[in-house]
């Protein structure tokens, strides 16, 4: 299955019907975070909606029709609330502050204050903060102090004497200005038949799935055309694995459309934004591949090698007196009928003999030139023949001589001895002795026990240090090398 890269987007131009496709899972993924926002932030969003269609003719009572996609219509108490300042503001108008048809309006406001604040009306809507942002204020409107009664603060703002020496303008200015926009934030939201809060947002989504499903479809079946022994399902559909989120539906009232699937919708916008060089995300790719292979590779190396260490602890636990016995070897496999280890140590001799000897003899010459010498200075006559006139030379030149004929001679003998049959023989005899030898004596409970334990300490020192330094090691400026490196190599 083929993996993204900005390589295979470079080769081609976007066409049309890709670019387009992507603005559509672009503006697809704003709705879809506008949608998922709207709750938490949706007093931001009608204090800037009410800004838009008084300032900038924007359609008016668009978050009222968005609020009906979300179950929420205005809550009748602090709606019926808002009703009963409106009626008092009327009245005044009409006859006056002073008139007899206000008392009871300023009465049930004092009641409906009292209700409002024990049955706290804002609970459901999450929005308790409000209401005491509600309460602070009145608080300090009326006594200036917030640790006294929120309740008695209401009580004494509606009434006529307090309206009448404060002035009625300033006072219910202050009410539009500081109390109405809090109240106008709670709202109430119903439940569906599920259980679950309304969102009819999946309706309007479900479009947007429909295309992009649609759209899935055609794309692998044309992939699974274009290339040979690749399936339509599920080679061509994983080929487009990453698509399959822009149709996953989210907002449906049910446990597994959850809001978490909608946010991976990023994903195949990113990648068909940066196809189409509708965005650049070079940058992007880069840094996350990085980290993605740089935190691979280090727990791919330290997995192989120790899994490594630990098969070889394991057989030199149990397989190494097997390996040593030849004749508990029977369930070993030969394929070529060739004993390695005697076949290598024939190698071995014939290279040390034919190559590495006449290489090395002058060397060999000289060492035992010079012990030779110095041993023969320790002799009283070897020290009277340098001391006369004319054979101060002499010793030295016999000694060479001698040396001389003995490597030569050496040499002779072992390049005679390779080459007569018997002598081959021979020396396989002795190989072969060799090795059975040391096996047995290895073979020894005391020598294998040692030798065990030796080696698992040493590989068990081993994997703890090499650990010790992956962890150490910065796999950020290998990669980071490596890079480098290829760049060269390209230029």
């Amino acid at each position: 299955m083929p993996v993204y890269s900005r390589s295979r987007k470079a080769t081609r131009s976007a066409s049309w019907f890709e670019k387009v496709m992507a603005l559509l899972a672009a503006a697809n993924l704003g709705l879809v975070l506008f949608d998922l926002s709207y709750i938490p932030y949706r007093d931001l969003y009608v204090r800037c909606f009410y800004i838009r269609e008084v300032c900038l003719r924007f359609p008016k009572g668009f978050h009222k029709t968005y609020d009906r996609l979300k179950g929420i219509e205005p809550h009748r108490d602090t709606q019926g609330y808002l009703q009963t300042v409106d009626r008092l503001k009327a009245q005044v108008r009409q006859t006056g502050l002073d008139s007899r048809e206000v008392d009871p309006i300023l009465a049930d406001l004092r009641q409906m204050s009292r209700e409002k604040i024990d049955d706290n009306p804002f609970a459901r809507a999450n929005k308790i903060g409000a209401l005491e942002k509600i309460k602070n204020l009145i608080r300090v409107r009326i006594f200036d102090d917030r640790g006294t009664s929120s309740k008695d603060a209401f009580a004494r703002f509606w009434t006529r004497s307090y309206l009448t020496q404060n002035s009625w303008q300033e006072e219910i200015g202050f009410f539009d200005r500081q109390i109405r926009p809090l109240m106008e934030t709670n709202y109430f939201r119903h439940y569906g038949e599920t259980g679950e809060l309304i969102n009819k947002f999946w309706w309007f989504d479900l479009y947007f799935n429909i295309i992009f499903f649609l759209e899935f479809l055609a794309r692998t079946w044309f992939i699974s055309r274009r290339n040979i022994g690749v399936k339509w399902f599920p080679d061509a559909m994983l080929w487009r694995w990453y698509d399959v989120f822009l149709f996953l539906p989210f907002s449906i009232p049910l446990p597994l459309f959850t809001p978490f699937w909608s946010l991976l919708r990023v994903i195949p916008v990113a990648i068909r934004l940066d196809r189409t060089n509708l965005l650049n995300l070079d940058s992007v790719w880069q840094q996350i591949n990085r980290g993605v292979v740089a935190n691979f590779a280090e727990a791919l190396t330290e997995m192989v090698v120790i899994r490594i260490i630990d098969q070889i602890q394991y057989a030199i636990q149990n397989d190494l007196p097997k390996w040593l016995d030849t004749s508990e070897r029977r369930d070993y496999i030969d394929l070529n009928n060739v004993n390695e280890v005697e076949a290598l140590s024939t190698r071995f001799v014939n290279l040390s003999v034919y190559e590495v000897w006449p290489k090395i003899q002058p060397d060999i010459e000289a060492l035992l030139h010079h012990n030779i010498t110095k041993n023969l200075k320790s002799i009283p006559i070897y020290q009277g023949l340098e001391n006369i006139p004319g054979l101060s030379n002499v010793p030295d030149e016999i000694v060479k001589q001698l040396v001389s004929q003995m490597t030569q001679t050496v040499y002779e003998t072992l390049t005679a001895t390779l080459k007569d049959p018997v002598g081959a023989q021979l020396t396989n005899q002795l190989i072969e002795h060799f090795s059975e030898s040391f096996a047995g004596e290895v073979q020894k409970p005391k020598n294998i026990s040692d030798i065990q334990g030796l080696v698992f300490d040493f590989l068990e020192e081993f994997k703890i240090n090499y650990v010790k330094r992956m962890e150490e090691e910065d796999f950020e400026r290998i990669l980071a090398e490596t890079q480098r490196l290829n760049q060269i190599v390209k230029r």
